[in-house]
């Protein structure tokens, strides 16, 4: 779907009209499909517009379609266990509009109150030495080291250079003849979104420095006498349109869920979309509001879904059978199980279950197990078994 792209990081206030009847849905995919399906009110021209600049997304539930994208981004609020997620199609299909309409969802986390990011976790793994006095003191007094904080969506310009995602020297600090290292945007992502469109073209130093940050959960920043080292745990999101370049296999591997985003298909959703769309553009707000009761029910959902994620477990024999079904595939990489199994307990969570079922694993099997063979590994390790069954008979006649 065309959808205007906007950002913002203010989700607008609104309520639902008194008359509307509550609705009880027995999982977050029923919220989906029916915030997706229904009507527009006919009197929305008579709710005012507040005349405000703000910039106001367009609402997530209200995306026509694009069942499969859509669920993606909720398994990922849902785990960030998942590894991050790519969505692939060409332009217009709304991949971007999707990922800046999640402000409205984003769940509460937990942060630290402290410069230095002691956190309660830091004391159970290290002692009580692991953190600053301050947070040491607070710790035995019993005082909480954290403060709860909505997720927030990161971006990642295009434009972005090397100093701007890792961070580089304070010009304030150097002008008082001091040495401090300003926070890049890879530090400001921790335990947040990060979104970048067009992953496929940035350049190679910054995807060096995203997978390294990726891969360690925390990244350090050397200029000259002077280092930091920041955490730097995000939820990776990213967007391409495969007709401007391909993505770095490196890169590639680091994305839990591939999403393929066509466009829509059928024509009444076309003209559904399209109604939708030029129905936001006139008010944005009345938009929103006519979307408020849903928001706030799929903002519960997954709050509640993450709140108990870890109480989900997966069965043994779904996960060996599952196993076999990566090994018949021949994908080598382990990240393959980690992130089919991962998704699925998010799926199974959303639905308000504690045990993984073999419908959770055929429903996420696609966006966890596609795009992951490579046609020159396997010819790679061919050319290496024939070396090697060659090595082997001639080893066998040497006594």
């Amino acid at each position: 779907m065309t959808t205007p792209e906007q950002t913002s990081s203010n989700t607008p206030s609104t309520s639902a009209p008194n008359d509307r009847p509550a609705r009880n849905f027995r999982s977050l995919k029923e919220l989906l499909d029916y915030a997706s399906g229904k009507e527009l009110a006919k009197a929305m021209d008579q709710i005012g517009d507040s005349g405000l600049a703000e910039p106001l997304p367009f609402p997530f539930l209200a995306i026509v379609g694009q069942s499969e994208m859509k669920l993606a981004l909720m398994l990922g609020l849902i785990n960030p266990g998942i590894g991050g997620i790519l969505l692939v199609g060409p332009r217009g299909t709304g991949k971007t509009t999707a990922v800046r309409s999640l402000l409205d969802l984003l769940p509460q986390i937990e942060r630290s109150t402290c410069y230095y990011g002691c956190l309660p976790e830091d004391v159970e793994t290290g002692g009580i030495d692991a953190v600053c006095p301050e947070c040491a003191q607070k710790f035995a007094e019993g005082k909480s080291l954290t403060s709860s904080d909505r997720v927030r969506l990161v971006e990642l310009p295009l434009n972005a250079r090397i100093e701007d995602v890792v961070g580089g020297i304070d010009e304030r600090a150097v002008l008082h003849e001091r040495m401090k290292i300003r926070r890049g945007i890879l530090a400001q992502a921790d335990k947040n979104l990060l979104y970048i469109d067009e992953i496929n073209l940035l350049g190679d130093d910054i995807i060096d420095a995203i997978l390294d940050a990726a891969a360690q959960g925390i990244y350090t920043v050397r200029r000259g006498a002077v280092s930091a080292t920041y955490r730097s745990r995000f939820l990776l999101i990213g967007s391409m349109n495969p007709e401007e370049g391909k993505l770095r296999p490196q890169i590639l591997d680091r994305f839990g869920l591939r999403v393929v985003v066509r466009g829509l298909e059928n024509a009444n959703e076309r003209l559904e979309a399209y109604k939708r769309v030029r129905t936001y553009q006139r008010n944005p707000r009345a938009m929103i509001l006519q979307y408020s009761e849903e928001i706030l029910a799929a903002g519960h959902e997954l709050q509640e879904a993450r709140n108990h994620l870890n109480e989900v477990s997966l069965p043994n024999e779904l996960a060996n059978q599952a196993i076999q079904v990566i090994q018949k595939m021949g994908i080598d990489s382990l990240r393959a199980e980690i992130t089919w199994f991962e998704a699925a307990r998010a799926y199974c969570a959303a639905d308000a279950r504690r045990e993984v079922s073999l419908q959770d694993l055929i429903t996420v099997a696609p966006m966890a197990l596609r795009l992951r063979r490579s046609s020159f590994i396997s010819q790679y390790f061919d050319q290496q078994k024939t070396e090697e069954d060659e090595m082997t008979e001639l080893l066998g006649h040497f006594s």
